[in-house]
């Protein structure tokens, strides 16, 4: 593990406490199986974090968590993780303020822990109305880990362009054109975004506003989609790569950045990790090799290829 990656796993960590949490309280480790929307996607998360085995179609307890998470374990700790998940973490989200004042935390469980974090909230949302900015830059910085190992990871020397749809600071198109010189590159945006994209691309990129669903995409023998995809369930995937097929000249292609789940689903875990991320957050998920190629395949493109980078984010390399 690099220190960036290791970075990002401390961020990240809420992620696979929250997994664990969840699991907890939906009975997982109790064997019961409730009905819900997204289920499997939680079990696949957990079996990723080594608390379940897939057996056939089913999911089974490990020996660790059969010891530990199964309520009726002499050993169970099942009830410190609803403690903590109910008690502890929404405590935690004000440590901020604990350190300033010196002074607990209400109990989240109670009616003035509640008015107490509802205020909390509101008074962060009227301080920071940036969020926008927050976001983007979080992105630039994960994206400058990731996005020169994409650039490498096919040869890009035949293309003459390229726009990053979407590309919000343009790391990755700044990434293609320091690996290929000869390449003129651009950043198409929303134009809410578009001034923070220039604020990274000091010129070296022609900035486009614009919507990916509803204006001309700019002219480009090579375009890039950078976690673009895993925000959109199927239905906005298809429609986003028609668009961006139509849009291409013969032999252009598509660049795709998105962390990639094994074929079989058995990882990698900070991939599951994402995954859960975009069900609390969009309306997308993370997705195999396999179902990227299908809905490359599904819009007209004849050729897939699909590589590994060794970092976050793996890159796929579509020809129309």
């Amino acid at each position: 593990m690099s220190d960036a990656e290791a970075i990002v796993e401390l961020i990240e960590g809420f992620q696979r406490f929250q997994t664990l949490v969840a699991a907890v309280r939906l009975g997982i480790f109790e064997g019961e199986r409730p009905q819900a929307a997204e289920l499997e996607r939680l079990l696949e998360a957990c079996a990723s974090l080594g608390l379940l085995e897939r057996r056939d179609t089913e999911y089974v307890n490990t020996t660790l968590s059969d010891k530990y998470l199964r309520g009726s374990s002499p050993l169970s700790l099942a009830g410190f993780v609803k403690f903590a998940g109910a008690s502890l973490y929404p405590r935690w989200g004000e440590l901020d303020e604990a350190v300033i004042e010196g002074t607990q935390r209400e109990n989240p469980l109670s009616i003035r822990g509640t008015l107490r974090r509802g205020y909390r909230r509101l008074k962060g949302a009227r301080a920071r109305q940036d969020t926008n900015r927050d976001f983007n830059a979080g992105m630039h910085g994960l994206g400058m880990l990731s996005s020169p190992a994409v650039a490498a990871a096919f040869d890009l020397s035949g293309f003459r362009s390229c726009v990053d749809l979407g590309g919000a600071t343009g790391h990755l198109a700044l990434a293609i054109a320091e690996r290929y010189p000869h390449m003129k590159i651009g950043v198409f945006e929303l134009p809410h975004v578009i001034p923070i994209s220039r604020e990274y691309t000091f010129g070296k990129a022609t900035l486009y506003p614009g919507d990916l669903l509803t204006d001309a995409l700019p002219a480009a023998d090579l375009y890039a989609l950078g976690k673009v995809l895993h925000n959109k369930d199927e239905s906005g995937c298809r429609l986003l790569l028609k668009r961006v097929y139509d849009a291409l000249p013969e032999l252009g292609a598509l660049l795709v950045a998105e962390r990639v789940l094994n074929d079989d689903r058995s990882g990698p875990a900070h991939v599951h990790m994402s995954s859960l991320n975009m069900l609390v957050a969009t309306s997308g998920r993370e997705r195999t090799f396999s179902e990227y190629r299908g809905l490359l395949l599904g819009v007209g493109f004849s050729d897939v290829r699909f590589k590994r980078t060794g970092c976050l984010v793996d890159a796929i390399l579509a020809t129309k």
